[in-house]
């Protein structure tokens, strides 16, 4: 609903509420599902490539080093982690957008949008158009993400190892 209100007219919705009943009046309830398909499936190479390129870089430091991996590198391996799932996953968020905002019509599957975008507007312009202000904002929140999921993962299988619960 944010991205219709945003790229909508000036005078055409007041509100949030206000666009939420005049989508519900003019297209029913599956007008608040447009785009989830593409997002589910934007997830599986996101997630994917994220956690086996952040899982993989932690591995081969501690090879390499035979030391636990600091947070400062935890945080590097997350952040470009995030930019390459991000990367992988973006022509799906171009397409869940488009959907969500009407300018794919109903009934287009997803593959056949991202073909459609990618012939009339190009990989670089159509399917990737965006992606470098991702870059900026995205590795930094998931490098975050992965470091403090680590150090709290790390500090709570200690606590159990002392109280001999782990069982991991």
């Amino acid at each position: 609903l944010k991205h219709v209100l945003a790229t909508s007219t000036v005078n055409e919705y007041s509100s949030l509420l206000n666009v939420f009943v005049k989508d519900y009046q003019r297209y029913g309830v599956r007008t608040f599902y447009n785009g989830l398909i593409p997002a589910l499936m934007g997830a599986i190479p996101y997630a994917g490539a994220s956690f086996f390129i952040f899982e993989t870089l932690k591995l081969i430091y501690f090879e390499r080093t035979n030391k636990e991996v600091p947070s400062v590198y935890r945080f590097l391996f997350g952040g470009f982690a995030g930019l390459v799932g991000q990367s992988s996953s973006y022509p799906f968020d171009i397409v869940r957008r488009r959907m969500q905002t009407l300018r794919i019509p109903t009934g287009h599957n997803v593959f056949y949008s991202l073909y459609v975008i990618g012939k009339t507007e190009g990989v670089k312009n159509g399917l990737y158009k965006g992606l470098s202000l991702n870059w900026i904002k995205g590795p930094i929140a998931v490098g975050i993400s992965f470091t403090v999921y680590d150090t709290v993962y790390m500090h709570i299988n200690q606590l159990l190892e002392v109280e001999g619960l782990n069982r991991w």
